[in-house]
């Protein structure tokens, strides 16, 4: 399980004195392992020095985060479960982010979040309804706020693969535009052409509130799979160049998208099912290949379903990778909106190529999985062939 900033500082307490004694470089050490500790993973200096290599020459990639919490800067509408989260702290996420040697994250909007409260089953759920206009309002002003981090230099462009490469060779960290919850562009299709307009690369068409899209995975179903308006969605994202993520979309509507695509899709965080695990987030085998045999991606998450230690997410990683192929498995995080996450600090970054290096695969897989795949989904034009049969 991670641990709360007031154990690691404790723990800079008793390290700390005797690495600076021994000079800058032991100082840095003794920060890293005291950060690490609680992780579930033993790894030597030497496999470190690897996984930080590998970031100093591949990009890295985020593929679904929410990185301190900015989509609730400025947000004058409170409920429960913002007021919950506290003030948004990009500055010092990013700071760690640079620490950690993190190409790239898709920083997520989330467009239902002051819909959603606490459910009695212990997840989120949407606790009333849109006003008019309410949803468009809310998404502006949270691209507003990714727009400034870019503008003013706190992150790097992220629109394009190059951009992304660029922010690699610069020792920077692209911002990539997406939105979790496509509630935003309610029965407006141009929306989706001034999303893209505005450089968001990624929709989940589908959050905890069940939208005119579809429904989520949490939820009882309204519809068998995608409404008729959400196919029209899906099929501008694909024509626009909007990666389509099917996280938290039930498996009708991700059937459905998968049937009539014309791009890969992904989705973004989640992990299998196991025997002895069966969440409404999580997904069945069957489910992710529909994705991946379309040629998408599947993000890990280490949250705490199922999961202790950041090495039992090793684990799920290698597990998913195992049943996709490592050129469909991909990491998200869903940093600084996660539940009970056991992976919680991107300057610890280093430590998932170190140890999936040490668990025997090579950097050419580590390298797709911590960033390559997603970049080649973010290249891929329309190549697919929708399912006349299904449509």
């Amino acid at each position: 399980m991670s641990l709360s900033r007031r154990e690691v500082m404790a723990s800079f307490a008793a390290t700390w004195g005797a690495g600076l004694a021994a000079g800058p470089a032991a100082a840095q050490k003794a920060i890293f392992d005291a950060q690490s500790a609680g992780t579930g993973l033993s790894l030597t200096e030497a496999q470190m020095d690897a996984g930080r290599a590998l970031l100093a020459k591949h990009p890295s990639v985020d593929i679904h985060a929410h990185p301190g919490r900015f989509f609730l800067r400025d947000l004058t509408r409170q409920n429960a479960t913002t007021r919950a989260m506290g003030a948004p702290f990009e500055a010092r996420v990013l700071a760690a982010m640079a620490s950690g040697q993190v190409t790239a994250a898709l920083f997520n909007c989330v467009s239902d979040a002051v819909l959603l409260e606490p459910t009695r089953s212990g997840g989120l759920g949407a606790a009333r309804e849109f006003e008019p206009g309410e949803a468009w309002a809310d998404y502006r002003r949270q691209i507003g706020v990714l727009k400034a981090l870019v503008a003013t230099g706190q992150a790097a462009a992220g629109r394009t693969p190059g951009e992304i490469d660029r922010a690699l060779k610069a020792h920077r960290t692209a911002a990539v535009f997406a939105v979790e919850g496509g509630d935003f562009i309610e029965d407006r299709l141009e929306r989706v052409q001034a999303a893209h307009a505005e450089g968001v690369r990624s929709i989940t068409i589908v959050h905890y509130h069940p939208n005119q899209i579809g429904d989520p995975q949490t939820e009882a179903p309204r519809f068998p799979g995608l409404t008729p308006l959400g196919r029209d969605i899906v099929r501008e994202m694909n024509r626009v160049g909007v990666i389509v993520d099917l996280a938290h979309a039930s498996f009708g509507v991700t059937r459905d998208a998968v049937a009539i695509a014309t791009r890969p899709m992904m989705i973004s965080h989640t992990n299998l099912k196991r025997p002895d695990i069966d969440h409404p987030r999580l997904v069945s085998v069957e489910h992710a290949r529909l994705v991946t045999r379309a040629g998408g991606i599947v993000g890990s998450v280490p949250s705490g379903i199922g999961q202790k230690t950041a090495g039992d997410w090793i684990v799920s990683i290698l597990r998913l990778i195992e049943a996709v192929g490592v050129d469909h498995v991909a990491i998200g995080t869903d940093m600084d909106a996660n539940f009970r996450p056991v992976f919680a600090d991107y300057a610890l970054w280093p430590l998932i190529p170190a140890a999936l290096l040490a668990r025997g695969l090579g950097e050419a897989d580590v390298a797709k999985v911590m960033g390559g795949n997603f970049l080649r989904l973010m290249a891929a034009g329309a190549t697919l062939t929708p399912d006349r049969a299904r449509i």
